[in-house]
């Protein structure tokens, strides 16, 4: 009978998770993510800027929301980074569709990407909470959205500056480096701790 109630409750618990205004947000920035995609590659450039605009200041408020009204959940500790990877990858082709000499800044910051979700999902499989995004993996996502504006616009307007281009792109992947090494450690201090709690 309590293993039962026990069952309930965890379902009831992620129901809630899922139904939280944070995590709506973080759901509507994924589905933005195809109309971006489909603006730009029609180089319906202003259209593109607004949406990944919105795509923006909606990833700032539903941060805001979760911590406000305190609806942070476990669920929304792994949809909101997977939305900002999905959208900064998507974002990131497009890019280099207009500058093809980002590509390696690009492949360096999907590598990033993709290290930290494979050290996400092991974090859960191992039962341990993921880590709250932090304000130097924000700062990094901010800097990626800004980079992306700036040269969506200078496309809208046909001005090319290489300079400033690349000087925003080694800037953004100098940040994201830093948030990955901090994030490392955090990793690696997360399994420590969870071994030595085992004994």
């Amino acid at each position: 009978m309590s293993s039962n109630i026990e069952s309930i409750d965890k379902k009831e618990i992620i129901t809630k998770d899922l139904l939280t205004i944070p995590n709506a947000i973080s759901f509507f920035r994924i589905i933005l993510i195809t109309p971006f995609v489909a603006f730009f590659v029609a180089k319906m450039y202003v259209a593109a800027t607004i949406t990944v605009a919105l795509s923006g200041l909606s990833d700032c408020f539903d941060g805001m929301i979760a911590r406000k009204f305190h609806q942070e959940s476990e669920f929304g500790k792994i949809i909101d980074p997977l939305a900002d990877k999905l959208t900064l990858l998507a974002a990131g082709v497009c890019v280099i569709m207009i500058e093809p000499f980002a590509l390696p800044i690009m492949l360096l910051m999907v590598v990033k990407d993709v290290l930290m979700i494979g050290g996400g999902v092991v974090v859960v499989k191992k039962g341990i909470i993921p880590p709250k995004s932090s304000w130097y993996g924000k700062l990094g996502t901010v800097l990626f959205y800004v980079t992306i504006g700036v040269i969506v616009l200078m496309a809208v307007f046909n001005y090319v500056n290489k300079p400033l281009s690349i000087t925003l792109l080694v800037i953004t992947a100098a940040v994201e480096i830093f948030s990955l090494v901090n994030y490392a450690i955090i990793f690696f201090r997360l399994l420590k701790e969870k071994k030595a709690s085992e004994g």
